[in-house]
């Protein structure tokens, strides 16, 4: 079975995989003058409840479990 995925989701997986997941007192600010991509899926990742604010902050402890699981896929494939 074949799903496609949005490009929305791929900016989602892209901006999830930047956030540090070692400390959560570590984290990304996403300014205004960023593409509208990213700053749609950082409120995206926001509403999900993956980070702490719309325009980045931290990661939530569903963030970190997320970004831990997308790392775990992505390193065989880099």
């Amino acid at each position: 079975m074949t799903k496609n995925y949005s490009d929305t989701l791929f900016e989602e997986m892209k901006l999830l995989a930047k956030f540090p997941t070692q400390s959560q007192l570590e984290g990304i600010k996403i300014h205004n003058e960023a593409s509208s991509s990213i700053i749609s899926a950082a409120k995206s990742l926001f509403d999900k409840g993956l980070i702490s604010q719309e325009d980045g902050g931290y990661l939530t402890d569903s963030g970190i479990e997320t970004a831990n699981h997308l790392h775990s896929v992505l390193a065989p494939l880099s």
